[in-house]
């Protein structure tokens, strides 16, 4: 197999395995701070076994170490609000509110990164509000809470997606995402005492492990070296399609099609369809491996 078509087979297949993580946050019967935690634990742990992530950790000088770390506390949050999203609703609704997270970039980038603010950039936050109006529309009422934390959760993906873009040179992404996930992990870590913490058995412990090894690190190694081979467009229209994976999971395995209605999946194909429209309005920009690991939107 060629190399070019290797690599997009991998990059979908990369996309099919995040698209497993709403079904495994909705399936796993742990509250969202105790699957977070655990999660960033499980990977955090298997990075520091690799040698390299040691050696850059120690070479890493101390004040880029805290901004990595700040922004690690950041990318808690986004996952944490995106499994309480789909706790509180469904596993669609959470990955269609994270679907926002492009067009939060769009507005905060230029503020994180300095630099003028595109009128066409306004245009994809002005598309989505027709969207998000239906999504709200076709869910039931006790689904809005879900879909209110889900929008935070885009909100923060966008935050630390826009300062780990101006950090991107400055460090290994294995080293990046080890400091990120680890930090973040002790943040919550910190909030136990408060809220509890429960302890994953049996089917929950397995399911866990899939979600922290399947569906976080063997894609973001894969992802990795696909991006060698593949252009910033092409990897962001296929990365694109992570909502779409994780909706149609979410009919096939959990059947949320019957608490949803036609309304939703209208105002699904008109944000989708921003978000597609995103990469050809605005400058093509460099893949950013370090967000492959610490994101669930990887566009």
């Amino acid at each position: 197999m060629q190399p070019l078509a290797k690599a997009r087979l991998q990059i979908h297949f990369c996309v099919l395995l995040w698209g497993f993580t709403a079904i495994l946050g909705k399936t796993i019967n742990l509250d969202a701070l105790s699957l977070v935690t655990w999660r960033m634990a499980l990977v955090t742990g298997a990075l520091l076994l690799v040698p390299r992530v040691w050696r850059a950790l120690r070479a890493m000088p101390l004040r880029l170490a805290g901004a990595y770390a700040g922004i690690g506390v950041l990318v808690a949050i986004h996952w944490l609000t995106f499994y309480a999203s789909i706790k509180l609703a469904n596993a669609s609704v959470g990955a269609t509110c994270i679907a926002l997270a492009p067009v939060f970039l769009s507005l905060v980038e230029p503020w994180v990164a300095r630099r003028p603010f595109n009128p066409r950039e306004l245009l994809l936050g002005v598309a989505v509000v027709p969207g998000v109006a239906l999504v709200v529309g076709g869910v039931p009422a006790h689904m809005y809470a879900g879909i209110a934390v889900g929008v935070v959760s885009a909100l923060f993906c966008a935050l630390f997606a826009s300062l780990n873009k101006r950090l991107v040179e400055h460090a290994d992404p294995l080293t990046v995402t080890c400091l990120e996930l680890g930090t973040g992990g002790v943040f919550l870590a910190l909030f136990m005492p408060f809220f509890g913490f429960q302890i994953p058995t049996g089917h929950d412990a397995s399911l866990l492990v899939l979600l922290a090894y399947g569906c976080t690190l063997l894609p973001f190694a894969l992802a990795l070296v696909s991006l060698r081979h593949l252009t910033a467009f092409g990897v962001q229209m296929v990365t694109n399609l992570e909502p779409v994976y994780a909706i149609v999971l979410a009919v096939l395995l959990l059947g949320e099609q019957r608490e949803l209605g036609i309304a939703f999946y209208a105002g699904v194909v008109v944000i989708l369809s921003a978000v597609f429209a995103y990469p050809y309005l605005s400058r093509e920009t460099k893949p950013v491996p370090e967000l492959i690991g610490t994101s669930e939107t990887h566009g």
